[in-house]
């Protein structure tokens, strides 16, 4: 059978099931009701069965034409779904874009924007910049950009590049407290942890050896905010590499204990798996994967020596 015949017998046989009509599904496909008819017979003889039970005044699904009929719904949706992403592929990316990040993300996303906006011009971006857990298909985000475990099916993830964590404090307080030499000197200084708002847990420290337990002189839920405080010589900070670079850069912190530290995080994109994949979705996407997490970021030279090894150039202003 030819996959014409076998498509309009379909589509013929599906609207007659919807409407329990030839006549009203020849109007709805802009055919006769005899052509719906044939249609409809001619798919029954290639399946060797009968879809309907027919009388003068009306047509119902046999037992057979009902398992048919679900089963055609889908197929039919299928192709529908098929048609629809294969005619967005020609249309350029335009319209307003959601996006959901942690709050910290702005400083891996705002350095790559304007090329986003050069590259994609028609494309209206709404930034959601939140830490706490945001239900992608309820909150009507487009893409939500996320870092560790991924528990929920019903969403579609593409990793992005990943990221190193750091253990960072500031000069004034290394030249008071002295620095580290391994993760047991930990127990000699006071740490800033930060708190999870999805969990209200602890963030671990990944040094193998470091003390079962950290003394600890503040906590807080907010990454800028544990960021001001080590900046403020309040402590040892454990955080994101690109969190802290542009610190880093400015002499107003220094990395320890940098050997020791090998703990990688992981940012992914998401979106709805039920949503078809449109086109500024897909530009947003690619472009993150082509543009974030590329490489590590640069570090000042001296960033890792310590605050005595450091130029006069390179302390704070």
């Amino acid at each position: 059978m030819r996959n014409t015949d076998s498509l309009s017998g379909i589509e013929s046989f599906v609207c007659a099931a919807d409407h329990l009509s030839f006549a009203q599904a020849g109007r709805a496909l802009g055919i006769s009701s005899s052509a719906v008819g044939k249609n409809i017979a001619r798919l029954e003889g290639q399946l060797g069965l009968r879809l309907f039970h027919r009388t003068t005044r009306q047509v119902r699904l046999t037992q057979e034409g009902e398992l048919f009929h679900e089963r055609c719904l889908r197929v039919l949706g299928e192709l529908h779904d098929a048609r629809a992403a294969m005619q967005e592929l020609s249309l350029a990316p335009r319209g307003k874009l959601r996006v959901s990040l942690p709050t910290i993300g702005y400083r891996f996303l705002l350095p790559v924007l304007p090329s986003f906006r050069a590259q994609y011009p028609e494309i209206d971006l709404d930034l959601d910049f939140n830490d706490h857990l945001v239900d992608v298909i309820d909150s009507g985000m487009d893409v939500v950009i996320r870092s560790g475990e991924l528990p929920d099916s019903r969403l579609v993830a593409r990793r992005l590049g990943p990221f190193r964590f750091i253990l960072a404090a500031s000069p004034a307080y290394l030249g008071d407290r002295g620095t580290p030499r391994s993760p047991a000197d930990l127990k000699q200084h006071v740490c800033l942890r930060y708190r999870f708002l999805s969990n209200g847990k602890l963030e671990e420290w990944q040094l193998p050896g470091m003390p079962d337990k950290l003394p600890v002189s503040l906590v807080c839920n907010n990454m800028e905010a544990m960021l001001g405080a080590a900046i403020a010589g309040m402590g040892l900070a454990y955080m994101p590499d690109f969190l802290a670079q542009d610190a880093i850069a400015r002499g107003d912190l220094v990395r320890v204990l940098a050997d020791h530290l090998t703990h990688t995080g992981q940012f992914s994109a998401l979106w709805p798996s039920s949503r078809q994949l449109s086109p500024k979705v897909r530009a947003f996407v690619d472009f993150a994967c082509a543009h974030l997490f590329t490489g590590a970021p640069p570090l000042h030279p001296a960033a890792a020596l310590g605050p005595q090894a450091r130029p006069r150039s390179a302390r704070r202003r």
